[in-house]
């Protein structure tokens, strides 16, 4: 597994900032993964969301972004595809059925208990993309853990 797609709704606010969050890992890792994402109700060309820019600002990271819609061409490309709920893990499955043995939500992928759905903090506060960011943060922690462990899902 080298390729992630991160799932979530319009690709402006939690896919992108999970996507520039873990690019920025490989990055510094000087890792050979290769990072995604789509959402499952985007229009393509959208920039990520002002609050979402000045957040991955704020972690140092700049990542010009423009929407992706979930298509047949990125479900393929990817080896492992997150979504940030159930609702989009559902949505990718009944679409690409094809797909369902690499489709996870990124808390059920990293083993943590509970719901599984990451807020969307769509036409929020600053404050709520960095409480996004700081849950998306953690994650990836564990993510870039796992992967770095060699611990692969199926």
């Amino acid at each position: 597994m080298k390729r992630i797609l991160f799932v979530c709704t319009g690709n402006t606010c939690r896919s992108p900032m999970a996507e520039a969050l873990f690019r920025a890992r490989v990055k510094a890792a000087g890792s050979e993964w290769e990072v995604r994402s789509a959402g499952v109700a985007a229009y393509d060309g959208q920039p990520a969301s002002p609050q979402a820019v000045e957040v991955m600002e704020e972690y140092g990271i700049t990542h010009d972004h423009q929407a992706s819609r979930v298509n047949s061409e990125l479900i393929n490309w990817a080896d492992v595809i997150l979504t940030m709920t159930g609702s989009h893990k559902s949505l990718v499955v009944n679409y690409f059925p094809d797909a369902q043995s690499k489709v996870y939500t990124l808390m059920e992928f990293v083993g943590v208990e509970g719901l599984g759905d990451i807020a969307d903090p769509f036409g929020g506060s600053v404050e709520e993309y960095r409480r996004c960011a700081q849950e998306l943060d953690h994650l990836l922690d564990r993510l870039w853990a796992q992967l770095e462990k060699g611990e692969q899902k199926r």
